[in-house]
């Protein structure tokens, strides 16, 4: 499996978490593996890495993206995009397994798939006021 596509799987298990909850996030890992038993050990090692330190971080991610995010909040955010942002967030700030512009492209990568017309622009314009206050 490629990075994207275990980006990908991961964005799906931290999309899962705002209808879950942390109590829920063991069962909805199990389901997701059970329905994927082709994710390999090297895939299931990264997908649950940034799932859990996405998680774990999430007050302080959520916290930058609101920063970025001028105007919005994290409740009227769309979900899908949330999770992204969550994600990418993750990648950026408290791992440096991805360079910077991997991870924002595939973050609007997955807006483009997956949320409405406007997201991808939403997406790139949060992640580039975070990525660029980094430097």
């Amino acid at each position: 499996m490629s990075r994207t596509n275990a980006r990908k799987n991961a964005f799906y298990l931290v999309f899962q978490h705002d209808f879950v909850g942390a109590e829920g996030m063991d069962e909805a890992k199990d389901v997701f593996y059970s329905e994927n038993e082709d994710i390999d050990d090297t895939d299931r090692n990264f997908i649950n890495s940034a799932v859990n330190g996405t998680l774990e971080n999430l007050e302080s991610i959520d916290a930058v993206i609101s920063e970025a995010a001028k105007g919005w909040t994290i409740e009227r955010m769309a979900k899908v995009d949330l999770a992204i942002l969550r994600l990418a967030v993750y990648e950026l700030k408290f791992s440096s397994l991805t360079p910077e512009k991997v991870v924002i492209n595939e973050a609007v990568e997955l807006a483009k798939k997956y949320s409405s017309d406007n997201a991808p622009a939403f997406v790139n314009g949060v992640l580039g006021k975070i990525a660029g206050g980094s430097e």
